[in-house]
């Protein structure tokens, strides 16, 4: 089969060939945590360059009591012997997927990789689409009656796979929800696979509100909950290459386990040992690691609440995010307008044209596994933070990202665009006054 470079990282490559154009960008398609290494796990880095064996297929003893503690620390007790670390977790993932075999029910919209993954080894991905504001789990019923649906066909649909706090829509299922879910993956015995790379990026709750809380269908179906997360999002490690997964204590983990482990021996061997030394730490948690993943919450939860302002007050409609730096507006409001104005009927064309006339990256829903014609998009926020180290310490320390001018500049632009995209004419955003030397957060 022909395989495309993923949409994401392609949107990436297209705002680079814009910028070396001179196009002025609205880099809004990658999902990217556009955060600096924290010191401390330079430092672990550095000390561990002289670790140079392949070392256990698993992963570390180290890694994998940390990543058992990790786990620990949310109500979920896990046997470090049943943790595998892999160079990441898409290919963790993918491992999972070969070895489980069978098609796999996933989420529309969801992550672009877990269709195009099913695909590669040979499934048909199963799509049910999910409830409104409770992106990254199917729903339920839906997701009962497409796998019924499915093995009355004839086809074998082994898995489902969930995403907590979830990407593309930025929100986050409710406890409700992922135990339904959790009864019906029991009832069609399905082995539950949860993405929960996002969990330490939701965002703090605003004073007087409720704190959004997340569910692990591990805390309902243990027996049959994998669950993958990394370090790439709560302290852009993205580069480093490292994820873990927690099996379950059940036949269904052990059998997976031995499985896994073949498959990794004969791709990746083991992960990067420098790297693992480095994760070790990271998931022990010290206290100025658990400050820094604050920060980044914080900055990831102002910047992502501002340009949802921006789409909404532009008049698409948009589930407010809860997590991670990510939102899902939707244009069907003004489809009659788009259509008039610009030809636009479908979200391939919608987002063509930002991405042409105005240089603004976003993905159309068709990416995520729903269908052409809606003209939803996914939106990733965390790439206007700036685009130096020194900028990005500064939007992570101010208590008003906002106010800086690199990132006023961004959000200032976004409303010139959708406010020419709706309207056919540009109309000038008032000046702001001009920000002081921003504060920070104490």
């Amino acid at each position: 089969m022909t395989v495309t470079v993923s949409a994401t990282l392609a949107v990436n490559e297209a705002l680079a060939e814009k910028r070396r154009q001179g196009v002025r960008v609205l880099p809004l398609g990658f999902g990217e945590a556009g955060l600096p290494v924290h010191p401390v796990m330079r430092d672990r880095l550095t000390a561990g360059n002289g670790a140079n064996a392949y070392g256990p297929v698993a992963g570390s003893t180290a890694l994998r009591e940390a990543a058992a503690g990790y786990w620990e620390r949310r109500g979920l007790p896990t046997d470090p012997a049943l943790v595998i670390a892999g160079p990441g977790s898409k290919p963790l993932l993918y491992s999972l997927l070969l070895e489980i075999g069978g098609d796999t029910a996933i989420a529309a919209p969801s992550w672009v990789s877990y269709a195009a993954q099913s695909r590669l080894v040979g499934q048909r991905p199963v799509m049910v689409p999910t409830a409104t504001g409770q992106g990254g789990v199917p729903q339920p019923d839906l997701l009962h009656a497409a796998v019924t649906a499915a093995r009355e066909q004839g086809r074998t649909v082994n898995a489902v796979v969930v995403t907590l706090p979830d990407n593309p829509t930025g929100t986050v299922a409710s406890a409700d929800t992922v135990r339904h879910l959790c009864e019906v993956a029991r009832a069609l015995d399905l082995v539950i696979i949860s993405d929960e790379i996002y969990r330490d990026l939701v965002h703090p709750a605003d004073p007087g509100g409720e704190a959004t809380e997340v569910h692990s269908p591990a805390e309902y179906a243990p027996e049959r909950t994998v669950i993958s997360t990394g370090l790439s999002k709560n302290l852009a490690l993205g580069g480093w290459r490292i994820g873990v997964l927690r099996l379950p204590d059940s036949e269904i983990g052990h059998r997976l386990r031995g499985g896994l482990l073949g498959v990794a021996s004969e791709i990746w061997s083991s992960p990067a040992a420098p790297v693992q030394e480095a994760a070790a730490h990271a998931f022990t948690e010290p206290a100025e690691l658990l400050d820094h993943i604050d920060r980044s919450r914080r900055l990831h939860g102002i910047v992502a609440g501002a340009v949802t302002e921006a789409f909404v007050r532009a008049g698409a409609t948009v589930s407010a995010p809860r997590a991670a730096f990510y939102l899902y507006p939707d244009f069907e409001p003004a489809r009659e307008q788009l259509a008039a104005l610009h030809g636009v009927a479908t979200g391939p064309d919608l987002t063509g044209l930002l991405l042409d006339r105005f240089g603004m990256g976003v993905l159309p829903a068709a990416e995520f596994g729903e269908g052409a014609g809606a003209l939803r998009m996914r939106v990733a926020t965390s790439l206007l933070y700036g685009d130096s180290e020194e900028r990005r310490y500064a939007a992570l320390a101010a208590t008003d990202p906002l106010a800086l001018p690199w990132i006023r500049d961004h959000l200032d632009r976004l409303t010139e665009v959708l406010d020419e995209l709706l309207t056919g004419a540009s109309t000038p955003v008032p000046a702001r006054p001009e920000a002081t030397a921003p504060q920070t957060v104490s």
